[in-house]
């Protein structure tokens, strides 16, 4: 089957070569439209396509195709909610050290799927999240293996944006702070995102003109299918030595990569706690899921949350990360409640005997 990528309003369906992005990519400023995908633990892979087709997204076809998802009670979690809870009280510990100040605390949810023909059909797993859950950086990538090309199944309902470049501006726009709709956001949902937004300021501040970077939104509050979440904005004008040059792309990613609103402050330790807490790996679940535009010099890359990933692994295997922000203030059994809010209205949606979402 042919390679087939898609994002908000931009599809391509022919891929002509792959990269390592860790090793090539100076390759991503020098022209051709990039689809992108990278795992949290720092794989990132990049397709070049051709056939390329922008559209407004509301004139984004519908096939109406059936998905035929894992039961509803059939997933599994890779932590428990004893040892959620456990985890969270040991990185407490961590912050009452001084080891750290914030950590994002996920775990993977998995269902068997082993679709009769080929890959799971997912444009149908997208069409329906797109009405049950649409989202700002919805996403889905296909890229069956071949000829020594490494394959990618992702479909994501990403609300957040990791790294959006037009021209030589950035933006970049964390998510930190969640609440059922109606629901007040507590004071450690505040703490937690002016923590992460200043750790994306210093971040970006590395490839940035001196005093350019910029918070033009600050502990906004978001309304999203099922709900709400605080998000701040930080933006930032390229210095010209990194502009559209075979320097930028290395730079941008080495210096802001995984996204600090999924990892933590201050990120080295963070990623060492998350390494001692989690005991799978993320994949692309808090990695990058997005496409980069070279010759019209424009970019848009997603957090990859909210999000379900498949491989064949014993059969085949359906995936779909949560997690939560863990301060000091957290308290444990609220945070696994925010990581049950989070999947649910996703699992429900991508599950064949789904509940009303």
């Amino acid at each position: 089957m042919p390679a087939h990528a898609a994002f908000r309003t931009v599809s391509a369906s022919r891929c002509v070569e792959h990269i390592d992005v860790t090793r090539d990519g100076a390759r991503l400023a020098e022209g051709g439209f990039w689809v992108v995908v990278g795992s949290f633990e720092g794989r990132v892979d990049a397709w070049r396509f051709t056939d390329v087709t922008w559209r407004e997204a509301k004139a984004e076809p519908r096939t109406g195709r059936r998905w035929e998802g894992p039961a509803h009670d059939s997933w599994k979690t890779s932590l428990t909610k004893e040892q959620y809870i456990a985890g969270v009280e040991r990185i407490r510990a961590d912050i009452r050290d001084g080891e750290v100040y914030q950590v994002n605390l996920c775990r993977v949810l998995s269902a068997p799927l082993a679709p009769t023909d080929g890959l799971p059909d997912a444009v149908a797993l997208s069409e329906r999240l797109a009405t049950g859950n649409p989202a700002r950086y919805a996403a889905r990538v296909v890229i069956p293996a071949q000829h020594g090309v490494p394959s990618a199944w992702v479909v994501s309902a990403s609300p957040e944006r990791y790294l959006s470049v037009e021209g030589d501006v950035v933006l970049s726009s964390p998510i930190k702070g969640t609440a059922a709709p109606g629901e007040a956001m507590l004071p450690k949902d505040g703490a937690e995102n002016v923590m992460i937004t200043d750790l994306i300021r210093n971040d970006l501040s590395h490839v940035a003109v001196p005093g350019s970077v910029t918070v033009p939104e600050f502990l906004a509050l978001h309304e999203h299918p099922g709900l709400t979440h605080l998000q701040s904005t930080v933006r930032a004008q390229l210095a010209p030595d990194y502009l559209w040059t075979e320097r930028m792309w290395p730079a941008l990613l080495d210096g802001t990569f995984p996204p600090g609103s999924v990892s933590g402050a201050p990120k080295s330790s963070a990623l060492r706690i998350i390494s001692r807490e989690e005991t799978v790996p993320r994949g692309p679940y808090c990695g990058a899921i997005g496409w980069i535009d070279a010759d019209s010099r424009r970019a848009e890359l997603a957090v990859g949350i909210r999000t379900f990933w498949w491989d064949d692994e014993s059969g085949g295997t359906l995936r779909f990360g949560t997690g939560a922000g863990i301060t000091w203030g957290s308290d444990p059994l609220q945070e696994w409640e925010e990581t049950e809010l989070k999947a649910r209205r996703l699992i429900t949606l991508a599950s064949a005997d789904r509940m009303s979402a």
